[in-house]
């Protein structure tokens, strides 16, 4: 566990180089911890792949000049707090069931090229890639977007040459060794292969985002008929 500042008002905790499952807990559960003991100084944390990064207010650090920086002394009670971190204390994950329509020219437009770049075809892909168990690493990059882990070793492919300028809201894309699905329409170099008719990201919800770091994922697939029925029911 390495710590490093963010400016005069941030701290980064670095657990690892490497995007794995044990690592990832780790981040987890001081995200868990840290939310538990809710100091009064953090006025945000952002856990990722390998790290989390804590926003501060630095008037607001307990103890006093003689103790250090405000940096300095967030960092000892920090280091306090953290020896006391039990992994096996998180709640069991959650596990989200996302409906997918894959394929079409409207839904899933790579879907074609992703199965002839593995010279599979395309039930197969569609099988792949239901059949996998994701984990969602970390929640970035727009609001609502979850980076999945798991994505069978044959299904991974590039990022597209041209990226596309708005990607649908629900659509499900392959990214590298990655899947996701596109929270709100933005651009995107991810090859889209369907589109589930879930909200992923609703402003106007309790939770916004459906998916949260830590939370199970299983794509479901479902047909176009039931698609286009569940977005207009």
């Amino acid at each position: 566990m390495h710590f490093t500042p963010l400016g005069d008002r941030g701290i980064m905790i670095t657990l690892g180089d490497a995007i794995d499952e044990v690592t990832n807990r780790r981040v987890r559960a001081i995200s868990a911890l840290l939310d538990a003991r809710a100091l009064p100084c953090i006025a945000d944390q952002v856990p990722a792949f390998a790290s989390i990064a804590l926003h501060y207010d630095p008037a607001l650090v307990a103890g006093d000049e003689e103790d250090g920086s405000p940096y300095e002394r967030l960092v000892t009670s920090l280091d306090g707090i953290l020896a006391d971190l039990h992994e096996n204390e998180m709640p069991p994950a959650r596990l989200v069931e996302i409906p997918v329509c894959y394929g079409g020219a409207d839904l899933g437009p790579d879907l074609d090229d992703v199965a002839r770049q593995h010279s599979i075809g395309v039930d197969d892909v569609i099988r792949a890639h239901s059949n996998g168990d994701y984990l969602v690493y970390m929640v970035g990059f727009m609001p609502g977007f979850a980076y999945l882990g798991g994505l069978a070793p044959e299904l991974a492919t590039p990022r597209r040459s041209s990226p596309r300028t708005a990607v649908p809201a629900g659509t499900v894309g392959i990214g590298g060794q990655q899947t996701g699905v596109y929270p709100l329409v933005s651009p995107g170099g991810w090859n889209l292969i369907g589109r589930t008719p879930l909200r992923i990201f609703d402003a106007t919800r309790e939770n916004a985002s459906l998916l949260e770091a830590g939370d199970r994922v299983r794509f479901v697939p479902i047909s176009r008929k039931d698609f286009d029925g569940w977005t207009t029911a």
